[in-house]
């Protein structure tokens, strides 16, 4: 007899032909039945899931128990599985999945954060620099997972998920998540009152720095090479060519 093979919620969502939000919503109803592996970790019998649908043969999507006139919130966002390949943040009610990061992405987010981390000591020794993966509450509607941000000493983190505005939040493009940091995370960190955000690209190799203005991000610095010189950050360099390095 052969062992029938335990299913991560994307294995299961591509086998019965459902998405991956469906699977999550059926586990979070305990509508499926699973194994945790862990905090956020389920794993699936593909045989006992069908048999607690109801069915041997076709499976077919269901309307959501919110439609979309009803955002998602946090209580609910909470309660969905972690998947390993994935990140998941819900930005304005919305359930946003995107892959891991590349290794230039973390090569370059790990540098930054180098540079940060070291700046901020000396002129805020109790404020806190802190890297993704870690939960920003913003609102009810909206939990982000910056790849690096900055929280002040007035400011600091006290829960989590994380509910003190940063002061600095700095994103790291990738292919797969250029829309969501230029547009969907900037009018969330903008609505929220982020002072200051920060886009980095590995690939072309380019810095756009953003600063609040009257409840409106404006575009103070771009550039594609040199020295970043930030006025309300003096003493901070970040030399694009050493950041953008290979290794």
């Amino acid at each position: 007899m052969v062992e029938e093979k335990l299913l991560t919620a994307k294995d299961l969502a591509e086998s019965l032909g459902l998405s991956i939000e469906t699977i999550w919503r059926y586990t979070r109803e305990k509508r499926i039945p699973y194994l945790e592996m862990g905090p956020r970790q389920y794993r699936y019998y593909q045989s006992n899931v069908m048999q607690a649908l109801g069915t041997r043969g076709e499976v077919r999507e269901e309307q959501a128990t919110y439609d979309s006139q009803t955002k998602m919130n946090y209580k609910d966002f909470a309660k969905l599985p972690e998947e390993s390949n994935h990140t998941l943040e819900l930005i304005d009610g919305t359930l946003v999945r995107e892959p891991s990061p590349t290794y230039q992405h973390q090569r370059v987010s790990r540098r930054l954060e180098q540079i940060l981390i070291a700046y901020f000591a000396k002129i805020d020794s109790r404020g806190e620099v802190f890297s993704a993966p870690l939960d920003v509450y913003l609102d009810e509607h909206t939990v982000v997972q910056p790849d690096i941000f900055y929280l002040p000493s007035d400011r600091p983190a006290r829960s989590n998920p994380v509910n003190s505005l940063p002061e600095l939040v700095v994103e790291i493009l990738s292919p797969s998540s250029l829309r969501t940091d230029r547009v969907r995370k900037l009018n969330s960190y903008q609505f929220a009152g982020v002072k200051h955000y920060w886009l980095f690209d590995p690939d072309n190799k380019t810095i756009e720095c953003l600063k609040l203005d009257d409840g409106k991000y404006t575009l103070l610095i771009s550039l594609d090479s040199g020295i970043l010189n930030h006025p309300d950050f003096p003493e901070m360099r970040v030399v694009l060519e050493e950041l953008f390095a290979d290794v």
